[in-house]
């Protein structure tokens, strides 16, 4: 065991994190040359073409130093706020941390949150300062904030560069001199950590582990203790470039166990793996269930498509393992699934994902964040959907969750963050500078205003210098109403918003200007209308397309043409109601970019 190094990467997103494991893996021989390509850990299409890590991967490498070989095993993780359950994970299955900060942007949010994860479960980290190469790379200024931040020597900063491959051998020194070698017992009885697990169309579900205590051998029968299922250990192995299958494993290293399981369900990552003759007495502590901070509908385009819908979601939850669903039905749209997501890029991916490996094209409604609603009565509901909300007379009060945002910026910036954030319902908690130019703002807000644009209207006003990261802190009573939209008197519920009191007049106006826009003339008049409760605060009018039915009158007598057109305002009647109005795809997104 003293020859293991179990270690992860943790950076903001595009710090070249990828680039750097790219290297390690080309250094230590472990991928030929004719395997590597960039980012040869990111397999998804998806990553390769935004250049961000979405799921971690797992990969082994051998290296030799001093006259003795060494087992090395790396853990990328991703680097956006969306995915940090991914990377709390994968940090409980190491020892050290390879801490990356780009020498020509510095430290950022996720750079600091990631760090605190990894300080809490006692890694030993290593600060690496990449793309020193860059001419526009600010060394000396970038290492004095990673003394600030870590409180480490200058000299125990490596320099490097993940394009060029200057310092990668100075790297898999540290690993091997400062990460310290993993601590177990080879004759306890089995105990491992379920790190993370994929979904193979032929194997079933494949589980990564890291074995914290004795040993698993092929054939042995195994017991997942959060769900309490037995399995036989059908075949065990260690993660190189593809898998590769091994009589034993032991305590300190990491490997796949393959068993035939079909359901997500039944592999739970955090989860705790031990035998079924010889359990261990207790679970890893720590395991927890995965919480989706943000809601929204998924429809199928073509209704006939639902049963396709939930297949191709069943076979997504199997790779990713933060996706929560229920189906849910629309008056609007049909039948689809209320989903959970992690954040907005979360949900961005999934419907990406959907369209590309599964040929589905989805309608996705207003997304939304969890309510508490107290009821006069004194029952308690969640509200996943703002539709289910029951009349106001019926409510006492409505809580909604809040978050603790950090943002680092230039400090020409912080004026008009500090703005954007008041707007958004936000209170300054607390600004500290880091360095003379850079700002570290702390603010308590409602996760609901966060969700529609919030991230990209920061990125616009500071030139996409501000870096965002935010956990959840509870939540707190808040004046919110149910904004309706009615479209001739009939409420469309996919449009339906929680929403609080001061800006309801104006979103309600704003949304019934838009879909004025959107939605095409008929042969009547419809009445788009914003109501909260019975009240309606907000009306635009798209207005009939009228055929001149007097123009074949010719002179004569005036109540001719009085005769034809009250027949032609009693057909207008009846069309009103008869006709329904059909609202294009466009008017549910456009819903999101309202400003």
């Amino acid at each position: 065991m003293k020859n293991f190094r179990n270690f992860c990467i943790i950076a903001h997103i595009d710090h070249g994190k990828s680039t750097l494991a790219d290297r390690l893996l080309e250094y230590t021989k472990t991928v030929s040359a004719k395997q590597l390509q960039n980012q040869v850990l990111d397999d998804m299409d998806l990553e390769r073409e935004r250049g961000i890590t979405i799921k971690s991967h797992a990969i082994q490498m051998k290296y030799s130093h001093e006259g003795q070989d060494y087992v090395l095993n790396l853990i990328d993780t991703p680097g956006h706020v969306d995915f940090s359950y991914e990377v709390s994970r994968s940090i409980a299955a190491c020892e050290g941390a390879l801490l990356i900060v780009d020498a020509a942007q510095g430290i950022q949010a996720q750079t600091i949150s990631n760090l605190y994860l990894a300080l809490e479960n006692d890694l030993e980290i290593i600060p690496i300062l990449n793309k020193i190469d860059l001419p526009s790379a600010e060394p000396e200024v970038v290492s004095d904030q990673i003394v600030d931040l870590l409180g480490c020597d200058l000299e125990e900063i490596i320099h490097a560069s993940g394009k060029t491959g200057l310092g990668v051998d100075n790297i898999l020194e540290a690993i091997i001199n400062r990460v310290p070698a993993p601590k177990g017992d080879m004759k306890a009885p089995f105990k491992a950590l379920i790190f993370d697990s994929v979904f193979n169309s032929f194997r079933g579900i494949i589980a990564y582990f890291k074995v914290i205590d004795g040993t698993l051998r092929k054939g042995d029968n195994v017991k997942f203790m959060a769900t309490g299922k037995e399995y036989l250990a059908d075949e065990i192995g260690i993660l190189k470039l593809d898998k590769e299958p091994a009589k034993q494993i032991s305590a300190g290293n990491v490997g796949y166990i393959i068993s035939g399981i079909k359901q997500a369900k039944e592999v739970k990552v955090g989860d705790t793996i031990t035998h079924v003759e010889r359990p261990c007495t207790e679970a890893i502590s720590g395991f927890e269930d995965v919480k989706p901070m943000v809601f929204a509908g998924i429809y199928p385009v073509d209704t006939d498509d639902y049963e396709e819908l939930r297949t191709s979601i069943e076979k997504l939850q199997l790779n990713d393992a933060s996706l929560v669903f229920e189906p849910e039905s629309s008056a609007a749209l049909g039948f689809g699934f209320r989903c959970g997501f992690l954040g907005l890029l979360h949900m961005e991916i999934i419907q990406e994902r959907l369209e590309r490996e599964f040929n589905m094209s989805v309608i996705t409604t207003v997304p939304n964040v969890s309510y508490h609603a107290y009821m006069a009565n004194g029952e308690f509901r969640i509200l996943n959907n703002p539709s289910e909300l029951p009349e106001p007379n019926f409510v006492d009060r409505i809580e909604e969750p809040y978050i603790k945002a950090t943002i680092i910026t230039k400090s020409e910036f912080t004026g008009s963050i500090m703005t954007l954030c008041i707007n958004k319902r936000g209170t300054l908690l607390n600004q500290h500078y880091l360095t003379t130019d850079r700002v570290e703002l702390s603010f308590e807000m409602p996760l609901a205003d966060i969700v529609f644009d919030f991230y990209d209207k920061l990125k616009s006003i500071s030139k996409g210098y501000a870096s965002f990261d935010y956990f959840p802190t509870g939540y707190k009573s808040s004046n919110l109403v149910k904004l309706d939209i009615r479209i001739n008197t009939e409420p469309v519920d996919a449009l339906s918003a929680l929403i609080h009191r001061d800006y309801a007049f104006t979103m309600g106006k704003k949304m019934c200007e838009k879909l004025k826009e959107l939605i095409n003339r008929q042969q009547f008049e419809i009445a788009i209308q914003a109501a909260v409760g019975s009240k309606i605060i907000a009306r635009e009018t798209v207005k009939a397309l009228r055929k001149d039915v007097t123009a074949k009158c010719y002179g004569g007598d005036i109540t001719r043409k009085r005769k034809l057109l009250e027949k032609q305002k009693a057909g207008k009647k009846k069309m009103k109601q008869v006709g329904n109005v059909e609202i294009p795809q466009q008017a549910f997104l456009a819903v999101l970019k309202l400003d």
